[in-house]
């Protein structure tokens, strides 16, 4: 089934059931790509009306404050009204008009490299989990380098296949969320209070919250705070990026699968699931609001190397406990790296090209997916 229409299914099913769900990525790359997870894919709705889901490019897959996280669903997540969205401040609406005439609207840049050994091409894009519609005008959604390696692709690989995804809450629900309210007594006492602060406005999420593991609390939190920045998960690149290639071809493929999705999440020790919600609590909401514009700033400018050394910095300023940040970052981030890129070579093929799609915070740096293909004989250019 195609995947645009088992989102939308999904999508009526979830409305009519009157059930309030979002899907969050934590670390996209530790982003706004994800905050994450690896793949989230579904459509935010901001309003005072509950949050619709659909397809699934989860907000905080791409949030700063832990890139790189896969794109995963947050089961049940209230909804947050506009008036207790601390820092909301959406960007102006624009006429799209001058005294002149009509402005013509550019698509972003986005990190987007060429990777070539031989007569095997690798096209790869760094990709955000939500976005603002100006980043992908009706027009053009793509710049011509981007729309002609699609058109090129027999293959578009993603973090998560298309199937898996959809079907993601019901992992999330059994592994991250509690029959009890056990979150007060997994969290030091001041982590619990900072924590019930934060959603002091929002009873509903608080009460929701207080049956999650800590792994999938820091989801919630990074989910408000890309909202808050005005960002929409149905302009994730991922969902613009399907609506372009399901049009003249249908194969998409996953880098990784559900369960090894799952695992970054389920295998982190107390310790790590702590410092991940300590992180997204460091900050004041507006902060955070802060950071994930710059991401998105970042990412419309298209270096991925400029992006992993702005995440590092951030990172950095954010570790609680340098030692357990870094053995987060290894298993979210950098095996996940890794296995991105095994798996990549594995669906390449000589005079076979594969579209990559990957969370941006992926991209950059010493031990990502760029460097990494360097080290498999790859010749790697901006595209």
């Amino acid at each position: 089934m195609p995947d645009v229409v088992a989102a939308r299914r999904l999508a009526r099913r979830s409305r009519d059931g009157g059930r309030s769900v979002a899907f969050a990525r934590r670390w996209g790359a530790r982003a706004l790509t994800g905050a994450a997870l690896l793949g989230v894919c579904s459509i935010f709705h901001l309003s005072a009306e509950p949050i619709g889901v659909a397809h699934a490019a989860g907000a905080a897959a791409n949030t700063p404050a832990q890139a790189g996280r896969p794109l995963l669903p947050v089961p049940n997540q209230p909804a947050p009204p506009r008036a207790t969205l601390p820092g909301f401040n959406p960007p102006p609406a624009t006429s799209g008009t001058t005294a002149s005439g009509p402005v013509r609207t550019q698509p972003a840049r986005m990190p987007f490299y060429v990777a070539t050994r031989g007569a095997t091409t690798l096209y790869v894009l760094g990709t955000l989990h939500v976005g603002d519609p100006a980043d992908y005008p009706v027009k053009q959604p793509f710049r011509p380098a981007i729309m002609g390696a699609l058109a090129a692709s027999p293959t578009l690989a993603l973090e998560l296949s298309p199937d898996e995804l959809l079907v993601s809450q019901d992992d999330v629900s059994k592994y991250g969320v509690c029959r009890r309210d056990c979150l007060p007594g997994l969290l030091p006492e001041p982590l619990w209070h900072k924590l019930a602060w934060r959603l002091r406005g929002n009873r509903a999420a608080l009460d929701e919250i207080r049956k999650m593991r800590p792994w999938l609390a820091s989801l919630l939190v990074e989910t408000y705070d890309s909202l808050s920045a005005g960002l929409q998960t149905e302009y994730g690149t991922e969902a613009q990026l399907q609506n372009v290639y399901l049009k003249t071809r249908g194969k998409i493929v996953g880098l990784e699968t559900l369960p090894q999705q799952m695992r970054a999440f389920t295998s982190l020790t107390l310790a790590q699931q702590r410092e991940m919600l300590a992180q997204d609590l460091a900050q004041t909401p507006a902060e955070n609001v802060a950071d994930v514009r710059t991401l998105h700033r970042l990412w419309r400018v298209g270096d991925a190397d400029a992006i992993a050394a702005w995440q590092a910095a951030k990172s950095e300023k954010l570790a609680r406990d340098k030692r357990i940040s870094d053995s987060i970052d290894n298993k979210i981030v950098y095996e996940r790296n890794r296995r991105f890129v095994s798996r990549m070579l594995l669906i390449a093929a000589p005079n076979k090209p594969v579209f990559v799609a990957i969370g941006t915070l992926h991209l950059g740096g010493r031990k990502g997916v760029l460097q990494l293909l360097r080290q498999r004989g790859f010749v790697v250019e901006a595209g």
